[in-house]
């Protein structure tokens, strides 16, 4: 099981920090943070490693403001009602921003799959979540503006890269392998291949066995070469996948890291001082 942070994410984070306004042809020049709820309580390191990245790059951005869970946890359960609820709770003010020109970032596939594509399929005529939708997708469309800075200063060795479903579903491609390939010294092994833990299924006693069966093959190909990290976009995948390089190799010092926080670590940023921050 994951654990709890100490503080939140909303309560370590600022609430905003501008610079002047570097508007791309693809990419709008300031951002809207949805928190998420794994971040938020589980692991505000990711978050923070976020925003030193927009920092690093000068770029403005906010918090959203009284987010609650995006619903995907419900979905999977079936339980509509409780979808519809939370899109209520969440999309106006995300329209709000949108239309204000934010781009919409979040640290978690699931959670940027919700609202770019299954809430719109929901509600395909709720046009706040059609605007909501159209927000997301940020660092590769900011690169190609020419303005995201490639100033890295430490190699990450090897990394072992796992793209989650929630990312694949998505039809855009490998674009975090596309980033970490960027950083001088640093070779990466990609892994395209569910990991078995399914949300909160995989972390469930009765189902937890079999989660980690399922897992075995991408286990054994991020295992392979005595990897430095161990990385994935889906942060609940990477630790299920760490268990099982750990449990398969002996001795293994890989390292579980977020690629938010890998792109932290090679422009040479310190390590967020915060509580709750990903070891």
């Amino acid at each position: 099981m994951p654990p709890y942070a100490t503080r939140r994410f909303a309560k370590l984070a600022p609430e905003s920090k501008t610079w002047p306004v570097k508007d791309g042809e693809r990419a709008p020049g300031k951002v809207a943070i949805f928190s998420t709820c794994y971040v938020n309580y589980n692991e505000p390191g990711i978050g923070l490693d976020l925003i030193q990245v927009l920092e690093h790059n000068e770029v403005p951005y906010v918090l959203v403001q009284k987010d609650v869970c995006c619903g995907m946890p419900k979905l999977e359960l079936g339980d509509l009602d409780s979808v519809e609820r939370l899109k209520n709770a969440n999309v106006p003010a995300m329209a709000r921003l949108a239309a204000e020109g934010f781009a919409i970032l979040t640290a978690v596939p699931s959670c940027t799959l919700m609202f770019k594509s299954e809430l719109p399929l929901i509600f395909p005529n709720d046009a706040d979540v059609k605007a909501v939708a159209a927000a997301f997708e940020y660092l590769m469309a900011r690169d190609r503006d020419g303005l995201l800075k490639k100033d890295f200063s430490t190699p990450l060795g090897k990394v072992s890269y796992h793209i989650p479903c929630h990312s694949r579903v998505q039809n855009i491609g490998q674009k975090t392998r596309e980033v970490l390939e960027w950083i001088p010294d640093t070779s990466i092994n990609t892994v395209e291949r569910c990991a078995g833990h399914d949300g909160t299924w995989g972390v469930k006693t009765e189902y937890f066995e079999t989660s980690m069966k399922i897992g075995r093959p991408v286990f054994r190909q991020m295992g392979q070469n005595e990897p430095d990290y161990i990385s994935s976009d889906c942060p609940i995948a990477s630790r299920a996948i760490l268990q099982g390089v750990e449990q398969g190799q002996t001795p293994s010092h890989a390292r579980k890291a977020h690629p938010l926080t890998l792109l932290r670590i090679a422009y040479g940023l310190g390590p967020p001082d915060a509580d709750g921050a990903t070891p």
